[in-house]
């Protein structure tokens, strides 16, 4: 008989006593509103954006409701007006092109590669057509692209780049953590990323400018002054009049709620790669499967893996899909024509123009994705592979057969 996986692929590890005990100490005193503090009180907000900058080795941080928001606030706060064109990846989720039409801005999509990067040939050609000067980069799933390359492109361009590190906090290019190489960067602490507050963001920066006006627009009215990781007031002298409150400010309990999870986050990112590395290892080598190899420079966090059936027909991998779907394995494909769930691709989104994108449609036709749970096991991770690696194998030899 067929093993079957029982495990769930949306349960999360629980909240760290020590953040529970926080967040009702919280509640117990009333003062969720980040700016509603007794006395000398520091207050939750305030010391998780001092511990991130910390962590990140930013000068500034922003503690918000969301990534989507820290996206479209950061993309605000460098100065992208309606009507620009902002580059974005081809590849990436709804947020991201939901960020750039949140300020009025354009998307323009960029080719990804077999590894799900970024297309850096398609990105100067893009940047030469379009005449954009900001680049929104999605660190999609966690594949990071050549960081110093795509740099070079940019700084040599004049192009301005925000970081979408929603699936890369923890992670790094030839030891640079991820989302210190661009103007500003953001982050999600939505409970299926890499710390759990159920929703909440961070915007990172180290330019005083954009910092005071993430802050204003965040919703600090004239109370920016109770920032631990924000710029002085003389940043906020025009800023303060001249940027709009578009609250999406983070309250005291999400914090406190964060705070207990930092600590703990490097050694969660070794456990994800140590999950990571038993599905990749039962993978390679399966017939009709392409892995998708890491870069020597990437320190990769992962918390999800993608694999590849490369030119199959749609009918084979939707029956993958299903085949593994029946034995507890749940892969997403973003070959679908359709959206489902949390799963989408460029041609779903039509209040952007959709372009004609060869590569990145051969890609997405054959990409599967799976969540990888710190709930799940090593072993729970080779019983996984096991299964895809067996309903690949049957369906590629089903397939083969009938041709």
């Amino acid at each position: 008989m067929d093993e079957r996986f029982t495990g769930s692929f949306t349960q999360q590890e629980p909240i760290p006593e020590e953040g529970i005990a926080a967040a009702v100490e919280v509640m117990r005193h009333g003062r969720l509103h980040r700016y509603n503090l007794a006395g000398d009180e520091k207050g939750e907000a305030a010391l998780l954006e001092q511990d991130f900058a910390t962590f990140t080795g930013a000068t500034y941080c922003l503690a918000v409701t969301s990534g989507g928001y820290a996206m479209a606030c950061a993309l605000r706060a460098v100065g992208v007006t309606p009507g620009d064109k902002v580059l974005s990846n081809a590849f990436t989720l709804a947020p991201v092109p939901g960020a750039i039409a949140n300020v009025g801005a354009v998307p323009v999509f960029v080719e990804v590669t077999e590894g799900l990067v970024l297309d850096l040939d398609d990105l100067q050609a893009k940047i030469a057509d379009s005449g954009a000067r900001f680049l929104l980069l999605s660190h999609m799933r966690g594949h990071i692209c050549d960081m110093d390359a795509l740099m070079a492109i940019c700084d040599g361009a004049g192009v301005t780049v925000v970081e979408d590190c929603a699936h890369t906090m923890g992670a790094a290019w030839d030891g640079v953590p991820s989302g210190r190489h661009g103007k500003a960067a953001c982050y999600s602490t939505q409970t299926y990323k890499h710390m759990n507050s159920g929703e909440g963001g961070f915007l990172i920066t180290d330019d005083a400018d954009v910092m005071a006006r993430a802050v204003m627009l965040s919703g600090s009215y004239m109370l920016y002054g109770r920032h631990l990781a924000a710029p002085g007031p003389e940043a906020f002298a025009e800023a303060r009049y001249e940027t709009p409150n578009m609250s999406g400010r983070m309250d005291n309990l999400r914090a406190a709620i964060l705070r207990s999870q930092l600590p703990r986050l490097a050694d969660q990112c070794a456990r994800w790669n140590e999950r990571y590395r038993a599905i990749e290892d039962g993978l390679r080598g399966t017939t009709g499967l392409t892995v998708i190899e890491r870069p020597a420079k990437e320190t990769p966090v992962g918390s999800s893996i993608q694999f590849l059936l490369e030119d199959w027909a749609a009918a084979d991998v939707q029956a993958v899909v299903k085949r593994c779907a029946a034995r507890g394995v749940e892969l997403k494909w973003f070959g679908a024509a359709e959206p489902v769930a949390f799963t989408s691709r460029y041609d779903s989104w039509r209040y952007a123009e959709t372009p004609d994108l060869p590569r990145t449609d051969r890609v997405l036709a054959g990409l599967m994705d799976m969540r990888i749970p710190l709930t799940f096991s090593t072993e729970d991770c080779a019983l996984i592979a096991r299964i895809i690696r067996q309903e690949v194998t049957r369906q590629h030899q089903a397939a083969a057969a009938a041709s």
